[in-house]
C-alpha cells in the first residue's frame, strides 16, 4: 500500500498525489495509472470467481480459466490484446516453464506405474498375500500396510492396491465398501506427508522460490486431518469396530454379501506378466527413494565443494530445488527399472516403449490442473493480490488471526468437496495463505498444513473426486455405496482434525499438538466404540422385548 495515503486513495478508486507521482510505485511496485484495481479488493476477484465457479459447476478446468481470464482483463486495463498477451505469456507460457520439472515428473511417475502393473508385481503381491494371510484383521493391516508403501502418488495406490488387495479381503469377508474406504483413507493421506511424492513435488512448485519442498516438509507434522485418517483407520482395524452405514455393509459382508448391492463388474482380465515376483512392485519404489533423496541433496548442494551447504545433508535437503531434482530421479529409477525387468524378461523392451504414452495419458488431469492453478497464481499476482490481502491480515485482531487456521481448513474442505481435486484447491489457496502470514509467523506453517489437510478432506467426501472414483473402481465397489460409507468416517477425523487447527492456533507447536492430536483421536474412538455399544444393546433389548409381547399376545389368543 501506498504509505503517504494508506491504501484510502485505491480503496476509493482515486490516487493522491504520491500515487501520481508514481511513489506508491517506487515503494510497493502495485500502484498504476487509469482504472486501479491493483493491490485493492479487485485483486481477489480472479480466484473469488474461479471458487465461485467450481462451486456451481463442480468442474475444476474451466473455472480455474475464467479467473485466469478475468485476473488478465483486469491487469489489462480491459485492452483486448493485452489481455490475451496476459493470458498466453504471463500466464500460461509462464506456468508451464516454471513447471515443466514437475510434469516430467508426473509422466515418469505414470510409465512407472505403467511398468510396475505390466511386469506383473502388483499381481504378484496379492498372490503372496492370499497364502500368507490368515485372519480378517491381517487382511485389512496388509490393505492398509501396502496403501502405505505405494507413496509415491495416489493414482498408483488406488489402483494397485484394489486390484492387489481384493482376493485377500473377499476370502476374509471384508465388504468392497470397507475395501474401498482403506484404499481411499490411505492414498491421498500417505501422499500428503511424504516428502517425495506427485503431490510433495505439485504442494512445493506453489510456495516461494526455493522455499517449496522445505515448507512442505515443515507442514507435514501439522497435518492433522492426513496423520489422524491413518491413526483412525489403524485404530478402527485393532478395535474390530465400525460404526455408521460402513457396520451395515460389514455385517452384509458377514453373510457373504460383499457389495450390498449391485455387483460391479470384473476388471480383472488386465494382461500382465506370469513372471511377476513381489520384488517386482518393491523395488522400483525402492529406486525411487534411494535415487531421489540422493538427487535431492545433490541439486541442495551437498556434493559441492563451494556452497555453503557442502557435507551438510539436512541443510542440502532444506536448501534443495525439488523441479529439478525429482526428475532425476525419476528417470534414474525409470532407467534402473526397464534394465531389471527386461534382463528378467517380465517385459520385453517393446512393451517398456508402449508404456511411455500410457503413463503420460494416465498423468494428463493433474498436469492440467497444475498448469491452470499456477497460471491463475501469477496472474493474481500481478495484480498484487498478495500486497492487499498482508495489508488486511496486519489489521486484524491478533485472537481472530490465531483462528484462521481452523477457517482455512473450512473453506479448503468445501472448495475440494465441491470441485473433487485436492491440487485445484490447494493450488488456489497456497498463494493467498503466503500473502495472509508472514514467512517467519508460526502460523504461516500451521496455515498451509490446514490448506492441504482440508484439500484432503474435501476430496475424500467428495463423490466427484477422482481419487474416489478411482478407489471404487479399485475395490470394484458400488460407487455410492463407498461415498455413502466414507463420508461419516471422513467428517469424524475432519471434526478432531478442526478442534486441533484450533487449539495449534494458539499452541504453533508440533511437539506437543502432534501426540494431542493422536490421543485425543484414539480416546474418541474408545468413547465412540462404548456409546454405540450401548445403542446397539438397547436396540437389540428392544427387539427382544417386541419378540416376548408378540409370543404373548399368541399365547393369549
Amino acid at each position: 500500500m501506498c504509505e503517504f495515503c494508506d491504501g484510502t486513495a485505491i480503496f476509493n478508486g482515486a490516487l493522491c498525489e504520491h500515487c501520481k507521482n508514481g511513489l506508491a510505485y517506487t515503494i510497493c511496485g502495485t500502484c498504476s495509472e487509469g482504472i486501479n484495481v491493483t493491490a485493492s479488493f479487485w485483486a481477489l476477484l480472479p480466484p473469488i470467481i474461479a471458487i465461485g465457479l467450481a462451486l456451481i459447476t463442480k468442474e475444476v478446468f474451466s473455472s480455474l480459466f475464467v479467473g485466469i481470464l478475468s485476473g488478465a482483463i483486469l491487469a489489462s486495463d480491459f485492452k483486448f490484446l493485452n489481455t490475451m498477451d496476459i493470458v498466453v505469456n504471463d500466464g500460461l507460457i509462464s506456468a508451464v516453464s516454471g513447471t515443466a520439472g514437475i510434469f516430467i515428473f508426473l509422466i515418469e511417475l505414470g510409465i512407472l506405474v505403467a511398468l510396475v502393473n505390466k511386469a506383473g508385481g502388483s499381481r504378484a503381491f496379492g498372490n503372496w498375500a492370499q497364502k500368507h494371510v490368515k485372519t480378517k484383521v491381517g487382511a485389512a493391516l496388509c490393505t492398509f500396510v501396502l496403501g502405505i508403501l505405494i507413496f509415491i502418488d495416489d493414482y498408483f495406490n488406488c489402483l494397485t492396491v484394489g486390484s492387489v488387495m481384493r482376493p485377500v479381503t473377499d476370502k476374509h469377508k471384508i465388504s468392497r465398501s470397507k475395501l474401498a474406504f482403506l484404499i481411499d483413507a490411505t492414498a491421498a493421506p500417505i501422499c500428503m506427508i511424504a516428502p517425495i511424492s506427485s503431490w510433495a513435488a505439485a504442494v512445493s512448485q506453489y510456495a516461494a522460490d526455493g522455499e517449496g519442498l522445505n515448507l512442505f516438509i515443515m507442514a507435514i507434522p501439522f497435518n492433522f486431518y492426513s496423520i489422524l485418517t491413518l491413526v483412525f483407520v489403524v485404530s478402527l482395524i485393532l478395535m474390530k469396530f465400525d460404526f455408521g452405514p460402513m457396520k451395515k455393509h460389514e455385517l452384509n459382508a458377514i453373510n457373504g454379501d460383499l457389495f450390498s448391492g449391485a455387483k460391479v463388474a470384473s476388471d480383472d482380465n488386465m494382461e500382465c506378466s506370469e513372471r511377476g515376483r513381489v520384488l517386482d512392485l518393491i523395488l522400483p519404489i525402492v529406486i525411487l527413494l534411494i535415487s531421489s533423496v540422493f538427487a535431492l541433496v545433490y541439486v541442495g548442494g551437498m556434493f559441492t565443494p563451494d556452497s555453503e551447504c557442502y557435507g551438510d545433508f539436512i541443510a542440502a535437503f532444506a536448501a534443495t530445488d525439488a523441479t529439478v531434482a525429482l526428475p532425476w530421479a525419476g528417470l534414474i529409477a525409470l532407467v534402473v527399472s526397464i534394465v531389471y525387468m527386461v534382463i528378467r524378461r517380465t517385459v520385453n523392451f517393446k512393451e517398456c516403449m508402449d508404456a511411455i504414452p500410457k503413463g503420460f495419458i494416465a498423468m494428463v488431469p493433474a498436469i492440467l490442473i497444475l498448469t491452470f492453478a499456477t497460471a491463475l497464481k501469477n496472474v493474481s499476482g500481478l495484480l498484487g493480490a498478495d500486497f492487499f490481502v498482508g495489508d488486511m491480515m496486519r489489521h486484524f485482531p491478533e485472537a481472530v488471526a490465531r483462528l484462521l487456521p481452523a477457517v482455512i481448513f473450512i473453506v479448503a474442505c468445501i472448495l475440494a468437496f465441491a470441485t473433487g481435486t485436492s491440487w485445484g484447491t490447494f493450488g488456489i489457496l497456497i498463494p493467498i495463505i503466503q500473502a495472509m502470514f508472514p514467512a517467519t509467523d508460526p502460523l504461516f506453517v500451521v496455515g498451509i498444513s490446514a490448506c492441504l489437510a482440508g484439500a484432503v478432506c474435501g476430496d475424500h467426501c467428495s463423490p466427484i473426486s477422482d481419487t474416489t472414483i478411482m478407489s471404487s473402481a479399485g475395490a470394484e465397489c458400488e460407487h455410492i455405496n463407498h461415498v455413502n460409507t466414507q463420508i461419516p468416517y471422513a467428517i469424524y477425523v475432519a471434526a478432531i482434525s478442526f478442534v486441533c487447527f484450533i487449539i495449534a492456533g494458539f499452541l504453533p507447536n508440533w511437539y506437543i499438538m502432534l501426540p494431542v492430536s493422536v490421543a485425543i483421536m484414539i480416546g474418541s474412538l474408545f468413547v465412540t466404540k462404548i456409546i454405540v455399544k450401548k445403542i446397539d444393546s438397547k436396540k437389540t433389548l428392544q427387539k427382544e422385548a417386541v419378540v416376548v409381547n408378540e409370543e404373548t399376545n399368541l399365547r393369549d389368543l
